[in-house]
């Protein structure tokens, strides 16, 4: 299997983490967004809305967005469960897997695809092109800044986002904590339950990945 790829992108990490967790070893190919060859050919053929992970299996099956990535691998690799171990574990992990998504995901790609230059009439990802809206990328920040405070107050209460297991809601909320303070969206300071937290799921090995 191969995974196209741009190392610095949230979306990738999330797969290639998951992956870790499962011991599973992709191809990486990687696409250098920097220089906009996704939005040409060949990319363009691989996949129509010109943004990555793509997984390519070995029959040449491609599967798009990193969740769907995600429930491919683990249909393969069950072991160890990271969608949840039984029907309420695996709803509270849709739960807040969703709530990382829509609260922390979107929040910080508003903050950093509108103010950024290198995103000029590009403020959404896609083949269609918008123009940047500044108001966006300071409501993004608050609302980082927000998720940052919902994030720590659940973590004061779990050791893990969704439960007491890892799962993948604390591999996405790692990658958007991380995102929103290398792209500058982050609050200075983050709270002590959740920087207790970063500090162990970062040093799994398969952070690194």
């Amino acid at each position: 299997m191969k995974l196209y790829d741009f190392a610095p992108a949230p979306n990738p990490r999330r797969v290639r983490i998951f992956a870790a967790e499962k011991g599973i070893a992709l191809d990486i190919v990687p696409v250098d967004l920097s220089s906009g060859v996704h939005r040409q050919a060949p990319y363009r053929d691989i996949n129509a809305d010109l943004v990555v992970p793509v997984l390519e299996l070995d029959d040449g099956t491609k599967i798009c967005e990193s969740v769907a990535i995600c429930r491919y691998l683990d249909e393969l690799h069950p072991e160890p469960p990271l969608f949840g171990i039984d029907p309420l574990d695996r709803a509270m992990t849709e739960m807040w897997h969703r709530r990382v998504e829509i609260q922390g995901f979107t929040a910080a790609a508003d903050a950093l695809r509108n103010r950024s230059k290198f995103f000029e009439n590009r403020a959404l990802p896609g083949p269609v092109d918008y123009a940047q809206i500044p108001e966006l990328a300071e409501r993004g920040r608050q609302r980082v800044a927000q998720f940052f405070g919902m994030l720590d107050a659940r973590l004061g209460e779990s050791a893990f986002v969704a439960s007491e297991r890892f799962s993948i809601a604390d591999i996405a909320a790692l990658v958007v904590v991380d995102f929103a303070a290398r792209t500058g969206s982050a609050p200075d300071d983050m709270p002590a339950a959740m920087a207790a937290w970063h500090a162990g799921v970062s040093a799994r090995p398969s952070a690194a990945a």
